[in-house]
């Protein structure tokens, strides 16, 4: 079963904080608007683009959405 982008990331919680990875999936917790359901590499990246939150960077997005749209099978 398919994962939303969202429960994927939740993964890398806990994580050491010097891990953008990690920094990324605190700061989406904590971030109430996030998309939860998004499995779209637009949504989620206008989302990011309009400045959410300062640890959630489109670097560390770029990251996980490679890892995340292996792992499912996804193509942009």
């Amino acid at each position: 079963m398919k994962k939303s982008f969202y429960q994927y990331v939740l993964a890398f919680r806990g994580g050491d904080w010097s891990d953008p990875k990690a920094r990324f999936a605190e700061a989406m917790f904590e971030d109430v608007a996030f998309p939860k359901n998004a499995t779209s590499f637009e949504e989620l990246s206008i989302y990011i683009e309009m400045g959410a939150d300062p640890y959630i960077t489109t670097s560390a997005f770029d990251e996980l959405w490679e890892m995340y749209s292996a792992k499912f099978n996804i193509y942009s």
